[in-house]
């Protein structure tokens, strides 16, 4: 450990102090708790227990349950006192994270300002006249300010995205249930998601991962798909908004966007979002915001002193709609996701800017409801229709505030998000989806030959080489392809070849569809482990030419 739990611990209650921000916290934990959870940390670590978050402080957005600890959702006359902790966050904190405290939020997850709650509007972290985005307000200014490594966070209209890019931090999206819900106070609950805020994409992609999985105690919790892809591709197809449908934007958030888009290096195509931009607006202005009522409905309507009045407005006129109008949006939304789903069909993401501009406070309090639709513009679409995201920091404005774009991708292609993410940061893309089986190759479908087209989807894991069992051979096939045969140790040569990660349904259709004499067994590589690759049957091996000397198929090529 670099920095042990305890000084990690020590300088955030330091930094909590000069940051001097009390409305960013509800609950905010004894540094002495803390203190022994890090000194117990520190034991467990030297005895030599992996935890791979070890001392990592985890800040929690309080609509989300903490054991011990009070669950507010901002609103102080709801509060109870958790038995359980979410699945998503016991799961960062088997892995090692230290729970700082409860973090304030736009009162029942409603609204993208980070306003609307009794225990104060929280200021931007970065420029305090401001908002910092919400619902998840505390959880991203806690990041933004350096006191917490990774913030929880929730998002249905775009909570885990619009702080993230108010405040120049990374919030990652997930497909809906990738994350389970398990432990969080419903603001609409077929839509909502649990998200993780922190200052790098290594590191959110890092706790994302461990959050992951399915959980019985969220019905709508889902798993990886077998053919969930597990990179982006080479060249990458990347969408962006046409210029009308970028008319939204603040001038200084249109230039940064322009110039953020220019930075990538890569080819773009505009395409028409108009459809998802019109389903975005079911979110508030359909009877899809019925949800709101059943989660929290009840309660609203007694009509409790700490209740926002704009909060409280929202849920209370949704208890008029009626069914009909409910069923009738469910399909319009079913329609749009259609549409959605052909329009990212040829595209490995589409990038959009996060938000519109970067109101102050007074300007949110003068006008909450259509400074908040207008923030919500480019995220409110994104979990009616079944997409992941993932939010990074653009170009600044030429004013110096942060910009935010998002990758939107379909659900479950997450992994491509964090890929074009990863090119947008100048980072390497860090493995978010870990389902995929190692499939070694040694011929036609090395990157750069005739077949390797068919990987379109899987992901490059390193070059390989065969322990000295294998031979291999030049097959008269079309196109030319080698053939590896295991002839027993020391009865061949290492055989140099290239790994890559695919998902367990390409791997199912490689087997049904592989021509003959070609097949697929178990493979002894040189570093100990043994993985799934080509191989081909010994009969035809015989009969072809042995080109083992070369090393490998690449060489052989180049010296014909």
């Amino acid at each position: 450990m670099s920095v042990t739990p305890t000084a990690r611990v020590a300088a955030a209650y330091a930094r909590i102090a000069e940051a001097d921000r009390p409305e960013v916290w509800i609950t905010l934990r004894p540094q002495e708790d803390l203190a022994g959870e890090a000194g117990e940390l520190e034991r467990r670590v030297i005895a030599g227990e992996e935890l791979p978050l070890a001392g990592l402080l985890l800040a929690v957005k309080d609509n989300v349950d903490v054991a011990g600890l009070p669950t507010t959702a901002a609103c102080p006359e709801f509060a109870y006192t958790a038995t359980e902790t979410a699945a998503a966050v016991q799961r960062l904190v088997s892995a090692g994270a230290l729970v700082l405290g409860k973090t304030n939020l736009d009162q029942f997850a409603t609204g993208l300002v980070g306003t609307r709650s009794p225990y104060g509007a929280v200021r931007n972290a970065l420029h305090p006249e401001l908002i910092s985005g919400g619902s998840s307000s505390g959880s991203a200014a806690a990041v933004a300010l350096g006191i917490a490594d990774l913030a929880i966070g929730t998002d249905t209209a775009g909570s885990g995205r619009v702080p993230a890019a108010l405040h120049g931090i990374v919030g990652i999206k997930a497909t809906l249930g990738v994350i389970p819900a398990h432990g969080v106070v419903p603001a609409c609950a077929d839509y909502d998601a649990v998200t993780i805020f922190a200052a790098e994409l290594d590191l959110a992609v890092a706790a994302a991962k461990l959050m992951a999985g399915k959980d019985t105690r969220d019905p709508r919790s889902r798993e990886w798909p077998a053919d969930v892809r597990l990179a982006a591709s080479t060249q990458p197809r990347i969408a962006i908004p046409r210029p009308e449908d970028l008319e939204p934007l603040s001038p200084a958030y249109r230039a940064a966007f322009t110039e953020t888009v220019a930075a990538l290096g890569l080819p773009v195509t505009e395409v028409d979002i108009s459809p998802l931009l019109d389903a975005a607006r079911l979110l508030y202005d359909g009877a899809v915001v019925a949800e709101r009522y059943a989660a929290v409905g009840e309660f609203v309507d007694k009509g409790a002193p700490g209740l926002d009045p704009t909060v409280s407005a929202i849920i209370s006129a949704a208890k008029e709609l009626d069914a009909h109008a409910f069923a009738q949006d469910l399909d319009t939304l079913a329609k749009a996701r259609t549409i959605a789903k052909e329009l990212l069909a040829d595209y490995d993401g589409l990038l959009l800017p996060t938000t519109t501009d970067h109101p102050s406070i007074a300007e949110v309090e003068a006008d909450p409801l259509a400074i908040n639709r207008r923030l919500g513009t480019y995220t409110n679409f994104c979990n009616l229709l079944d997409l992941a995201a993932v939010a990074v920091p653009g170009k600044p404005t030429t004013d110096g505030l942060p910009f935010g774009v998002t990758v939107v991708v379909p659900a479950f292609a997450d992994q491509l998000a964090v890929d074009l993410a990863a090119r947008i940061t100048g980072t390497e893309p860090p493995l978010f989806v870990e389902t995929g089986v190692p499939l070694a190759v040694f011929g036609a479908h090395l990157r750069g030959q005739p077949l390797h087209w068919q990987l379109e989807g899987a992901r490059f894991a390193g070059e390989i080489t065969t322990t000295d069992a294998y031979r291999l051979t030049a097959l008269d096939t079309t196109p030319p392809k080698p053939g590896l045969v295991r002839h027993g140790d020391g009865h061949g040569a290492p055989i140099h070849g290239e790994l890559f990660l695919v998902s367990p349904a390409a791997l199912g259709r490689f087997l049904a569809e592989l021509p003959p004499p070609m097949a697929l067994t178990s493979i002894d590589l040189s570093d100990g482990r043994a993985v799934v690759g080509f191989a081909c049957s010994y009969d035809a091996a015989v009969a072809a030419t042995d080109i083992t000397r070369y090393g490998g198929w690449v060489a052989y090529l180049q010296d014909r």
